[in-house]
C-alpha cells in the first residue's frame, strides 16, 4: 500500500503563452468570436492539434477555411522560434475534407518534444502548437490524462483546461462521446443548458455530413478544447455520440431509418467528419509502443461489426408480476444472452488484439493497456437502491430502478450496452489476455462515473479496469438526485465484488501514469463545470501494480490498491 503523493512534474519543455502562441493565447480572429460564429471565419479557423504519436512520427492537424484548394505549409522543429526547423512539408487544405489537413510528420526522434505550425500562401501563421513522440527501450514513466463524454450544453470543459494549465502530460486520449449529436434543447433540456453553451450550428439533430462538420466546428471552437489539443498529440476513438445514441455495426436507438434516412448513409457521414476534424489516422484499430513500458491498443468497439444490445424493455411489459418477470429474465440468461455469435470487436480485430496481446508480452514490455470505449468490469444494480427511493421518485425512474433490480436478482447486469451485454465476446477477450499472460489494463469511459474494478475469468485474475468520470455529462447523481451519491456507490460496491471503488456524483478527467512496477490512477474531480475555472478537488488515487512487495508505504483514505 501507498500513500497518496502529489503527481511529479514531467520533464518538458516550458510553455510561455504570451511569446509563444502567435496573437496570443488562441491566435488572433477565434478568441473574440461567440462559439456558434466559427464556421463563417476563413483562414486557419481551429488552431492546431497532433496525433498518432510513435517514436519516429506523428500525425499534425489543422484547418484552413476557403472556397478553393489552398496549398498550405507545415514545420515542425525542436524549439518555439523556428529558426531551424526540424522538417518541413506540404499539405492541401480542400473544401472537400471542410478545410482539414492531416499530414505525417516523419523520421523524428523518439521520446522527444517538438514544435509545429502551418503557414497559408499569403504568408499568415496557424497557432503553434506541441507535440511528442513515444519512447523507444527502457521507459521509467509514462502520463496521460484520459477523458470522455464531453457534452458542452451541460457545461464548460474545466477539465481539459486543468489538464492544459498543470502541464504534466506525455500525451492525452479521448475514449470517446467527443461531442453529442442531440438537437438543442433535448440532452441537455433547455432548464439544464449553461447559457452561450447550447448546440447552435445546428440547432437540430446531426444526420447529414454538413450537420456534424458543423457540430465539431462548434465542440472546437471551445478554447480550453483547443487549448489541450495545442499542447498534448491525443490518441482517439470514437464512442456512439459521435454518430448516434446507442450505435452498433446495423443502427442505433436513436436513429429512425423512416425519418432520418439509412443507417449507413449516416454512418459513413459521421466517421467521415470524425476523421476530417480529429487528429486520428484512417486505421479503425491501432497499437502504440510507450517503449519497454506498455504497448497501446486502441480498440473500434462501435461500428465495425458490434451486434445490437439487448433491452430489458423488449423483455419487460409493463406491470409484469416481479416472479413472472424474474423467470423470464433467468430464461434470457441462460439462453439468447449466451450468444457466441454476438460481437463487440469482431473476429478480425479479435485476432489482431490477440496477437497484438502476444506479441507485447514476448517482447518484455510490462503493461497491455486496452485504449476503449465501454465498461468490461462486471456490474449488476444494487436491489437495495429500490427500498430507498423516496415516494417522490418520478416514475419513469422508478421504473428503470426496478427494471434493474429485477435484472439483478436474476443475476443479469444492469448495461446492455457495455461489455456486460456481450458476454461471450468478453470471455473471447479474457481468455486472449489470459493466454498471453498479460498484465491487462482496460480504461473505459461511456458512463459519465468514475470506476476501478478488478477483472477475473473463470476465477482467475485477467487484470484491471480504470473507468473514467465525464468531462461534463451528468452521472448517476443526475439519474438519482433523490440519493446521496454515496449511498448509491456504497450500494454498488457491496453488490459487486469485482468493483473495488467508485464515484457516482463528480466531473473530471483520468491521470494515469505507467511505471514498470505500477500504474496509478487519479481521478481529478472538477469543482464545477456549470462555470468556466479550473477549480479541482482533492483526487482519489487507485494502483494496480504487478508485485505488492514492491509497495512499501501505507495507502491513505483517499488510495486503493488492486491485483497485487
Amino acid at each position: 500500500m501507498i500513500k497518496t503523493e502529489p503527481p511529479v512534474p514531467a520533464s518538458i519543455l516550458p510553455l510561455d503563452r504570451r511569446k509563444l502562441l502567435k496573437g496570443g493565447l488562441l491566435g488572433a480572429g477565434l478568441a473574440a468570436a461567440p462559439l456558434s460564429a466559427s464556421g463563417g471565419l476563413r483562414g486557419f479557423t481551429h488552431g492546431v492539434a497532433s496525433g498518432e504519436p510513435g517514436p519516429s512520427r506523428v500525425l499534425l492537424w489543422t484547418r484552413y477555411s476557403a472556397d478553393r484548394e489552398t496549398r498550405l505549409l507545415w514545420e515542425i522543429s525542436e524549439t518555439a522560434s523556428f529558426a531551424a526547423p526540424y522538417a518541413a512539408g506540404e499539405v492541401t487544405a480542400s473544401p472537400a475534407n471542410d478545410g482539414c489537413v492531416k499530414p505525417w510528420a516523419d523520421n523524428l526522434e523518439p521520446g522527444r518534444w517538438y514544435y509545429f505550425r502551418f503557414i497559408a500562401p499569403d504568408g499568415s501563421y496557424s497557432d503553434i502548437g506541441r507535440t511528442r513522440t513515444l519512447p523507444e527501450g527502457p521507459t521509467a514513466r509514462w502520463k496521460m490524462a484520459v477523458f470522455s463524454c464531453s457534452n458542452i450544453g451541460f457545461g464548460w470543459f474545466n477539465a481539459y483546461a486543468h489538464a492544459a494549465e498543470t502541464n504534466q502530460f506525455d500525451c492525452v486520449l479521448h475514449l470517446g462521446d467527443y461531442l453529442y449529436e442531440y438537437p438543442q434543447g433535448t440532452y441537455p433540456g433547455e432548464r439544464e443548458t449553461i447559457l452561450g453553451r447550447a448546440p447552435l450550428d445546428p440547432q437540430s439533430e446531426t444526420i447529414a455530413l454538413a450537420d456534424y462538420r458543423a457540430r465539431y466546428a462548434q465542440y472546437r471552437s471551445d478554447p480550453d478544447l483547443r487549448r489541450v489539443h495545442q499542447l498534448y498529440p491525443m490518441i482517439a476513438g470514437w464512442d456512439d455520440h459521435e454518430s448516434s445514441n446507442d450505435s452498433w455495426e446495423g443502427g442505433a436507438q436513436n436513429h429512425q431509418p423512416e425519418t432520418e434516412g439509412l443507417w449507413s448513409v449516416r454512418k459513413a457521414a459521421a466517421m467521415k467528419a470524425y476523421r476530417e476534424w480529429m487528429p486520428v489516422s484512417d486505421e479503425p484499430w491501432a497499437e502504440y509502443q510507450v517503449g519497454d513500458l506498455a504497448t497501446l491498443f486502441r480498440l473500434e468497439t462501435r461500428l465495425s461489426a458490434r451486434s445490437k444490445q439487448f433491452d430489458y424493455n423488449t423483455l419487460l411489459r409493463s406491470n409484469l408480476p416481479p416472479e413472472e418477470a424474474i423467470a423470464r429474465l433467468e430464461a434470457f440468461r441462460d439462453g439468447d444472452y449466451l450468444d457466441p455469435s454476438r460481437e463487440v470487436l469482431g473476429m478480425q480485430q479479435q485476432a489482431w488484439l490477440a496477437d497484438g496481446l502476444k506479441r507485447s508480452k514476448a517482447s518484455g514490455t510490462k503493461w497491455q493497456v486496452l485504449v476503449q470505449q465501454v465498461l468490461m468490469g462486471k456490474l449488476a444494480s444494487a436491489t437495495s437502491i429500490t427500498d430507498t427511493l423516496p415516494d417522490n421518485t418520478p416514475g419513469y425512474i422508478r421504473e428503470r430502478v426496478v427494471a434493474g433490480a429485477l435484472a439483478s436478482r436474476a443475476e443479469l447486469p444492469l448495461n446492455m450496452d457495455a461489455w456486460d451485454g456481450y458476454p461471450a465476446a468478453r470471455a473471447r477477450l479474457f481468455e486472449a489476455a489470459l493466454a498471453a499472460d498479460a498484465n491487462l489494463i482496460s480504461l473505459a469511459g461511456d458512463t459519465h462515473n468514475a470506476w476501478a474494478f478488478d477483472l477475473a475469468h473463470e476465477g482467475a485474475k485477467v487484470g484491471v479496469e480504470f473507468g473514467g468520470h465525464s468531462v461534463t455529462s451528468p452521472g448517476l447523481e443526475g439519474y438519482l438526485p433523490q440519493l446521496p451519491p454515496e449511498a448509491v456507490a456504497g450500494a454498488l460496491i457491496a453488490r459487486n465484488p469485482e468493483l473495488k471503488w467508485m464515484n457516482a456524483s463528480k466531473r473530471g478527467y483520468m491521470a494515469i501514469e505507467l511505471t514498470p512496477g505500477a500504474v496509478h490512477c487519479d481521478y481529478h474531480f472538477m469543482h464545477d463545470v456549470r462555470s468556466r475555472n479550473d477549480a479541482i478537488n482533492p483526487p482519489h488515487r487507485v494502483t494496480a501494480v504487478l508485485d505488492a512487495r514492491e509497495l512499501t508505504e501505507p495507502c491513505t483514505s483517499d488510495c486503493d490498491v488492486i491485483f497485487g
